[in-house]
Order: C-alpha cells, then structure tokens, then sequence
C-alpha cells in the first residue's frame, strides 16, 4: 500500500508541474483551465499543486483549449512558447460519456484477462468498491489510478485516448499535420502543390498494386520507352 500512495503522489506531481508548464507555454489564466476542464479554480489549483490528479477525459480537454500534444503529460520536455489557439471547451456531457467508455474499455480487458475485480484490487490496491464504481462510469478515475489499471490489465495508455470524438479528430489532425512536417523539404514543398494532385493520386493507385501488377505496369513503360 505504502508503494502505492507513493506512486499516486509523485504521478500527480509530475502532472501538476507538466500541466503548469503547458498553461504557462499557452499565457492561459487559471480560471480560463479551470472552466475548460470542468473544475472550481480551487480544484485546478490543487492539480497544479500535486495534491490531486486529473482524470483522463479531463486532461484531453485542457490539451485540447491549449493545443498542446496530449504526450506532453506522459513526458519531461518543458513546451516553448507558442501563440495562443482561441478556447474550445468539451461540454460536461461529453466527458461523462467518455468516462463511461473508458470503464467499459477497462471491464471488457479485465474479463479477457479472466481477473475478477477482487483480483485486480489486489494486484493495484485500488479498493473493490472504487473498481466497479470506475469500470460502471459512476466515478472519475484519477489519471494515477488509470495508468495502474491500463498497466495492469495491458492496456496501452494511447488505446485510451478519444479517438472518434472531437478531441480524437483534433489529436488525428495534429498527427497528419505534423507527420507532413517531417517530410524532407522538397518533398513537402511537392506534395503542397495542387497541380501534382494527379501525381500523387498515381502514386497512391500504384501502391494498392500487388508486386505482380506493378512488375506487368513496369514492362508496358518499358516498351512504351524503347
């Protein structure tokens, strides 16, 4: 147990000095973070503070009105400053029922797993009744708590993201943005182009092509050339 708390309390540190760092990367109030993750200022100060710890569905949504990357929160680089995104809040509803499909998720890979709910309490120390409370949707699961059980029940922190709602459409465009921004300069510079559409729609046909296909496409070039 004592394992335990200690873990609690040094995550909900580390998250509270991760979510100040992106607050102040973002030259956000605290009462505006306060308001788009659903919480009294006091209860988002105490998450700065590390005396508590946000919830999964509460932390995309400050990710999301900072437009910062939700990894942020898993990792130890401080965000430099970037120009403020306009507030877009997720309505209180929205992170219920995303609460709610996280328990679901959480119940259904504890059943695969043939874990009784007993059993995982005794593998986290998380208590019984706070167990079915979180896989019914009835309670918020702090993140801590939520990152034992994923562990636990081999669950991939990223399996648990929003992934059809509007957060996980944000999250999809920042990803594709970003992978664009990867691309080496002059292919970048090729693919921002309108007019090599065609070129691009070619190349996408070509690679849905088997190896055989390709090779009969390759000879008909070849006569073509010669």
């Amino acid at each position: 147990m004592a394992t335990y708390q200690q873990h609690i309390r040094v995550r909900s540190r580390k998250l509270g000095l991760l979510i100040y760092d992106a607050r102040i990367s973002r030259s956000r109030k605290v009462e505006s973070c306060a308001k788009a993750m659903g919480l009294s200022v006091e209860g988002y100060q105490s998450i700065e503070a590390g005396e508590s710890a946000p919830t999964l569905p509460q932390l995309e949504s400050l990710a999301f009105f900072l437009d910062v990357p939700l990894e942020h929160f898993w990792g130890n680089q401080a965000l430099s400053t970037l120009a403020s995104p306009d507030p877009v809040e997720q309505p209180i509803q929205l992170k219920e029922i995303r609460q709610r499909i996280i328990g679901t998720r959480l119940r259904i890979a504890r059943s695969t797993l043939n874990l009784s709910v007993s059993e995982l309490s005794f593998k986290t120390n998380i208590p019984v009744e706070k167990i079915q409370r979180y896989e019914m949707g009835q309670q918020a699961i702090p993140l801590p708590d939520l990152e034992l059980l994923a562990s636990t029940l081999e669950i991939r922190n990223d399996e648990l993201f929003d992934q059809r709602g509007m957060i996980g459409k944000w999250r999809s465009d920042k990803a594709t943005a970003q992978n664009i921004m990867d691309l080496p300069p002059e292919v970048r510079a090729f693919v921002s182009k309108p007019v090599n559409l065609p070129y691009l729609e070619l190349a996408m046909r070509l690679s849905d092509l088997s190896a055989e296909k390709l090779r009969g496409v390759a000879e008909g070039l070849l006569e073509i050339t010669y």
